[in-house]
């Protein structure tokens, strides 16, 4: 065998299992998040007293546990992922006496999770089965619990629309999109277009052939499964080596002007509405008694980076901002090969009372155009 050989079936074995370790953690995390939606259920709809707690039950479950991953918002997430698709009950059996099996040590399974999970499954078998879905419902869950995310699923459940759901799981599978993928889908109305469409199954053909896949580096990047596993939350969002690199070294820049700049953040989590969002870099500026969000995008400027610093800052000024505060600055910075523009995105500020305090406090645009041109030649 040459060492060619050699590296090639080691990157190939790594590769392999990697895959499938990463398939089986998030068929595990699917599955725990509908046994907690179940349980929430049946807890709600038994017995006056539990009755009484009302919406209030689930805060309540949230601050007895207090973690991360089991907030009230998942829990409340949990609880519409049983309702919508009960049917995953029905294949409960399939996922942990067969292919999870497969995948995780049989014996490792059969002391742990067969000791937690049989007595649920004995006692509530009955009940789960007495709302048996058909054989269509029941493939298309199995399929779902198997190939997509908990991400792909949080997605999937703000569709109101059972036929147009089942039509994003069945799509979203055969082209193994991301998650990202996946909602630029969604968002462009794939569904309604393929109804109107004189030649859907060619509209399909066509989307798919140019759908973003999902990779075993994607599988990793979910956030629902780093939460899961108890996985620093940093190691989900970076995009690139180059983009971390740079934003290592923009911090650095950016406290050593000094003019009154703390760090407060890198890769800043802020939830809006049912979706994460991640800021590159938070400072609060002493001086200026304000938020500075920066943004490093390694592309060529377009709006809709803009458009997103800018809901950032309209965020910030909303839910963070105190009240003795002045509106958050946003800098968005972006890069076109060795080429560097920078834009500010100041929406919001008072024209008449800020505008000579942040020129004289902030770096100027030569500096960080120069720093920009630095990193690249560096890098």
């Amino acid at each position: 065998m040459k060492l060619t050989d050699l590296v090639y079936n080691i990157q190939s074995i790594d590769a392999g299992f990697a895959q499938e370790a990463n398939k089986a953690v998030n068929q595990l995390l699917t599955l725990r998040n509908w046994f907690i939606g179940y349980y929430i259920v049946e807890f709600e709809q038994h017995g006056e007293e539990r009755a009484q707690y009302g919406e209030k039950v689930l805060k309540v479950i949230a601050d007895q546990l207090n973690k991360s991953g089991l907030s009230y918002r998942n829990l409340n997430l949990y609880r519409q992922f049983y309702l919508v698709f009960p049917e995953i009950g029905c294949s409960l059996q399939f996922f942990i006496s067969d292919k999870i099996l497969q995948t995780v040590s049989a014996e490792l399974l059969e002391s742990k999770i067969r000791q937690t999970l049989s007595a649920q499954l004995d006692r509530d078998a009955k009940n789960m089965l007495s709302k048996e879905p058909t054989s269509e419902k029941l493939a298309v869950a199995t399929k779902m619990v198997q190939s997509l995310s908990f991400s792909h699923i949080t997605l999937l459940l703000t569709l109101d629309d059972d036929l147009k759901r089942t039509f994003y799981v069945a799509e979203a599978i055969k082209g193994t999109w991301s998650v990202r993928e996946l909602k630029r889908q969604i968002n462009t109305l794939l569904f309604e277009r393929s109804g109107i469409s004189k030649s859907p199954g060619q509209l399909i053909k066509s989307i798919q052939a140019k759908s973003q896949t999902l990779s075993t580096r994607g599988l990793v990047k979910d956030i629902y499964t780093f939460e899961f596993l108890g996985l620093p939350m940093k190691d989900v969002v970076e995009e690139s080596d180059l983009e971390a690199a740079l934003l290592d070294h923009l911090r650095e820049f950016m406290l050593e002007l000094g003019n009154g700049f703390c760090l407060e953040a890198r890769q800043k989590r802020i939830l809006i509405g049912s979706e994460y969002f991640f800021i590159d870099l938070v400072f609060y500026h002493r001086v200026l008694k304000c938020h500075v969000l920066i943004e490093l995008k390694v592309d060529e400027f377009n709006h809709a980076n803009a458009g997103q610093l800018n809901t950032y800052l309209n965020y910030y000024k909303k839910e963070v901002k105190q009240e003795n505060d002045n509106d958050p600055i946003g800098i968005l910075l972006v890069t076109n090969k060795n080429e560097a523009l920078v834009e500010y995105a100041t929406a919001g500020m008072d024209q008449n009372l800020f505008v000579s305090k942040y020129l004289l406090q902030l770096p100027s645009t030569d500096k960080l155009v120069q720093f920009i041109k630095t990193e690249l030649e560096a890098i």
